[in-house]
């Protein structure tokens, strides 16, 4: 499903958001959060070897981690990505990916 953003210049870098529900909400659990970082690292690596984009990095909160990345191309830098994410236990789970000026969302 393809949601309208905000309006803003069509050339605007798009973006990759990872969103992953974790247990007993705040930060979850230290394990959880090494399994995010250790994905994190990963995808970091992927991407760049790919030339896609970058992963910004991630964050933990509300019983939620975030896992940012930016690039040229939302689509190419999802297919890069998108193995490890949907590699991690936790759901809900669901991907922002924003085009430019929309966005679609992409439940794991």
């Amino acid at each position: 499903m393809e949601t309208p953003t905000a309006p803003g210049d069509g050339d605007a870098e798009h973006a990759v958001i990872a969103h992953f529900r974790l247990a007993h909400g705040g930060f979850g659990e230290a394990d959880q959060r090494q399994l995010v970082r250790e994905a994190r690292q990963a995808m970091a690596t992927a991407t760049e070897d790919a030339r896609v984009g970058e992963v910004d990095g991630n964050e933990f909160g509300g019983g939620e981690a975030v896992v940012y990345a930016h690039g040229p191309d939302a689509s190419a830098l999802f297919k890069i990505m998108e193995p490890t994410l949907r590699s991690l236990p936790f759901r809900p789970a669901h991907v922002l990916l924003r085009h430019g000026d929309s966005e679609t969302r992409v439940d794991l």
